[in-house]
């Protein structure tokens, strides 16, 4: 697990450096063709390195121990980093909606095409590159953090597209008599990306919330109560209650089993042998697991 933590620490990293180029790269174009769109573009890939930094510092947490105050670890600070960064992007795409509204009633704005589609070129391409190394790499990761780097180098990849493509069109309109209309093709592309990404990170911040809430997964919920159902058929349990939860990569999984007052207990090890089988069949034994599973005679307990 520590193999694999560094090398998530190492792709994140990675990914840092290379928006952080992005992000000043747009700035500095944007201002060069006088396209919101294009800043827009760069502040989203700064605002995405700020979140990638905060996603590498927690990564980093998450494989320490934990302590007297965090005694179950640091598992839950993932799903409030995901919220936070899914928050952010969110407001930050109300904030460009908003600005490309305000543009169009203004009459639009003049742009340098030339900056501006040399600009979408480069990016494009590594954003596309970018995404397809990461998704390559997180198959065997499968780490929810370069998931959601990878779906903001998605939406990167697809600003910058569609930049490229409207940037060309009025670019090639110039001279016609549909040039007075090429004022509003930054306004109109901010507009319509604004509008249609924010429901990216929306899902990130749903996901992220039902986590931060304890709400039980209903596959793995399903998964447990099948297998104590069978546990309790062939080991002649009383009656049981399960309780799952889910927080980041964390699995907190808790069982009471009620034991009928003839059930045959030889010695403490007859008990444990039971938590070993359950504890087998669930699966994903490790530090991202924590299972209870508890013995008493007493209803009122469970």
């Amino acid at each position: 697990m520590q193999r694999l933590a560094r090398f998530e620490q190492l792709i994140l990293r990675r990914s840092i450096f290379v928006t952080i180029f992005i992000g000043l790269f747009g700035i500095v174009f944007g201002i060069l063709s006088g396209s919101s769109a294009v800043i827009f573009d760069g502040m989203f890939s700064s605002t995405d390195a700020v979140m990638s930094i905060l996603a590498l510092f927690v990564a980093r947490l998450l494989t320490s121990e934990g302590t007297r105050r965090f005694q179950h670890g640091f598992w839950h600070i993932e799903p409030l980093v995901l919220a936070f960064n899914g928050i952010v992007l969110i407001l930050f795409c109300l904030y460009a909606f908003i600005n490309a509204v305000s543009t169009l009633l203004q009459g639009g704005t003049e742009l340098n095409f030339d900056w501006a589609i040399l600009y979408a070129v480069i990016v494009c391409i590594i954003c596309f590159v970018m995404m397809a190394y990461q998704h390559k790499i997180n198959k065997r990761l499968k780490s929810n953090f370069i998931t959601l780097d990878t779906q903001s180098w998605l939406m990167t990849a697809l600003i910058t597209l569609a930049l490229l493509i409207a940037f060309s069109l009025a670019w090639l309109l110039q001279g016609t008599a549909f040039e007075p209309w090429t004022v509003y093709t930054d306004p109109a592309i901010l507009l319509f990306l604004s509008a249609g990404l924010i429901f990216v990170p929306l899902k990130t911040v749903l996901g992220a919330f039902r986590e931060i809430l304890l709400v039980t997964p209903e596959r793995m919920d399903l998964r447990v109560r099948k297998i104590m159902d069978r546990m309790k058929a062939k080991h002649g349990f009383k009656k049981y209650a399960s309780y799952a939860a889910k927080i980041g990569r964390a699995r907190f999984i808790e069982i009471h089993i009620v034991l009928p007052a003839n059930f045959p207990i030889t010695s403490i090890a007859t008990l444990d042998a039971i938590r070993e089988e359950i504890g087998e069949e669930i699966g994903g034994a490790g530090p991202q697991r924590w299972i209870t599973v508890s013995f008493t005679g007493d209803e009122a307990w469970i």
